[in-house]
Protein backbone atom coordinates (compact mmCIF):
# COMPACT_ATOMS: atom_id res chain seq x y z
CA UNK A 1 0.00 0.00 0.00
CA UNK A 2 1.03 3.14 -0.79
CA UNK A 3 0.87 6.76 1.07
CA UNK A 4 -1.06 9.49 -0.57
CA UNK A 5 0.76 12.44 -0.88
CA UNK A 6 -0.45 15.78 1.72
CA UNK A 7 -1.85 18.42 -0.12
CA UNK A 8 -0.43 21.48 2.66
CA UNK A 9 -2.41 24.93 2.61
CA UNK A 10 -0.31 27.61 4.58
CA UNK A 11 -2.24 29.90 6.89
CA UNK A 12 -1.32 33.48 8.86
CA UNK A 13 -2.97 33.58 12.22
CA UNK A 14 -4.82 36.21 12.38
CA UNK A 15 -6.17 38.31 15.08
CA UNK A 16 -9.52 36.86 15.29
CA UNK A 17 -8.09 33.77 15.86
CA UNK A 18 -6.33 34.31 19.67
CA UNK A 19 -8.96 34.12 22.52
CA UNK A 20 -8.46 35.06 26.12
CA UNK A 21 -5.66 32.78 26.93
CA UNK A 22 -3.16 34.43 24.59
CA UNK A 23 -2.77 31.62 21.50
CA UNK A 24 -5.33 29.85 18.53
CA UNK A 25 -8.79 29.05 19.82
CA UNK A 26 -9.48 25.33 19.46
CA UNK A 27 -12.21 26.24 17.27
CA UNK A 28 -9.59 27.71 14.42
CA UNK A 29 -7.97 24.30 14.26
CA UNK A 30 -11.19 22.75 13.24
CA UNK A 31 -12.00 25.75 11.03
CA UNK A 32 -8.51 24.85 9.87
CA UNK A 33 -9.24 21.16 9.01
CA UNK A 34 -12.06 22.51 7.04
CA UNK A 35 -10.46 24.88 4.63
CA UNK A 36 -7.45 22.65 3.54
CA UNK A 37 -10.10 19.73 3.03
CA UNK A 38 -11.59 21.94 0.39
CA UNK A 39 -8.83 23.43 -0.65
CA UNK A 40 -7.30 19.64 -1.19
CA UNK A 41 -10.67 18.45 -3.11
CA UNK A 42 -11.41 21.88 -5.35
CA UNK A 43 -7.58 21.39 -6.15
CA UNK A 44 -7.23 17.60 -7.31
CA UNK A 45 -11.04 16.78 -7.94
CA UNK A 46 -12.55 17.02 -12.33
CA UNK A 47 -14.77 19.51 -12.29
CA UNK A 48 -17.59 17.03 -12.95
CA UNK A 49 -16.52 15.33 -9.56
CA UNK A 50 -16.78 19.07 -8.09
CA UNK A 51 -20.32 20.04 -10.03
CA UNK A 52 -21.56 16.37 -8.65
CA UNK A 53 -20.52 16.11 -5.37
CA UNK A 54 -20.22 18.16 -2.08
CA UNK A 55 -18.96 16.55 1.23
CA UNK A 56 -20.19 16.74 5.02
CA UNK A 57 -18.38 16.13 8.05
CA UNK A 58 -19.77 13.35 10.23
CA UNK A 59 -17.07 13.28 12.76
CA UNK A 60 -14.06 14.86 14.12
CA UNK A 61 -11.07 14.14 16.41
CA UNK A 62 -8.62 16.32 17.23
CA UNK A 63 -5.47 15.87 19.25
CA UNK A 64 -4.36 19.09 20.37
CA UNK A 65 -0.77 18.91 21.13
CA UNK A 66 1.11 22.68 21.02
CA UNK A 67 -0.90 26.14 20.93
CA UNK A 68 -0.14 28.09 17.94
CA UNK A 69 0.45 31.85 18.56
CA UNK A 70 0.14 35.41 17.33
CA UNK A 71 2.26 36.28 14.59
CA UNK A 72 2.65 32.66 14.01
CA UNK A 73 1.51 30.90 10.07
CA UNK A 74 0.88 26.99 10.29
CA UNK A 75 0.72 24.53 7.67
CA UNK A 76 -2.36 22.72 7.53
CA UNK A 77 -1.04 19.16 5.68
CA UNK A 78 -4.40 16.55 4.94
CA UNK A 79 -4.75 13.60 3.27
CA UNK A 80 -7.44 10.98 2.90
CA UNK A 81 -6.68 7.21 4.44
CA UNK A 82 -8.97 4.89 3.81
CA UNK A 83 -12.59 5.30 1.51
CA UNK A 84 -15.20 3.29 0.35
CA UNK A 85 -17.93 4.31 -1.55
CA UNK A 86 -19.83 6.04 1.21
CA UNK A 87 -16.78 7.46 3.72
CA UNK A 88 -13.77 8.51 3.45
CA UNK A 89 -10.85 9.18 6.43
CA UNK A 90 -9.51 12.79 6.37
CA UNK A 91 -6.41 12.94 8.32
CA UNK A 92 -4.80 15.98 9.04
CA UNK A 93 -1.59 17.63 10.63
CA UNK A 94 -1.53 21.02 11.57
CA UNK A 95 2.42 22.21 11.82
CA UNK A 96 3.93 25.70 13.17
CA UNK A 97 5.79 26.51 9.59
CA UNK A 98 8.80 28.29 11.14
CA UNK A 99 9.74 25.10 13.28
CA UNK A 100 7.78 22.27 11.52
CA UNK A 101 6.50 21.57 15.42
CA UNK A 102 3.37 19.54 15.28
CA UNK A 103 0.59 21.84 16.79
CA UNK A 104 -2.45 19.19 16.00
CA UNK A 105 -3.60 16.68 14.67
CA UNK A 106 -6.66 15.26 12.92
CA UNK A 107 -9.10 12.70 11.88
CA UNK A 108 -12.30 13.22 10.10
CA UNK A 109 -14.49 11.34 8.65
CA UNK A 110 -16.54 12.86 5.69
CA UNK A 111 -19.70 11.92 3.33
CA UNK A 112 -20.22 12.39 -0.08
CA UNK A 113 -23.60 14.29 -0.98
CA UNK A 114 -25.02 14.78 -4.16
CA UNK A 115 -25.47 18.49 -4.68
CA UNK A 116 -28.43 17.66 -6.97
CA UNK A 117 -30.06 15.71 -4.29
CA UNK A 118 -28.78 17.31 -0.88
CA UNK A 119 -28.69 13.13 -0.22
CA UNK A 120 -26.02 10.83 0.36
CA UNK A 121 -24.33 9.38 -2.43
CA UNK A 122 -21.91 7.16 -3.79
CA UNK A 123 -18.01 8.28 -4.97
CA UNK A 124 -17.19 6.94 -8.64
CA UNK A 125 -14.49 4.20 -8.51
CA UNK A 126 -12.35 6.86 -9.89
CA UNK A 127 -12.84 9.24 -7.53
CA UNK A 128 -12.32 7.09 -4.85
CA UNK A 129 -8.71 5.90 -6.14
CA UNK A 130 -8.05 9.42 -7.08
CA UNK A 131 -8.07 10.53 -3.45
CA UNK A 132 -7.40 7.75 -1.27
CA UNK A 133 -5.63 4.23 0.28
CA UNK A 134 -7.35 0.98 -0.62
CA UNK A 135 -9.74 0.10 2.69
Amino acid sequence: MTSPTPFSLAVAVQPADIDDLGHVNNVVYLRWVQDVAIAHWRAAASPAAQAELAWVAVRHEIDYKHPAMPGDVVVARTWVGTADARRFERLTEIVRESDGRLLARARTLWCPISRATGRLTRVSDEVRASFSVPG
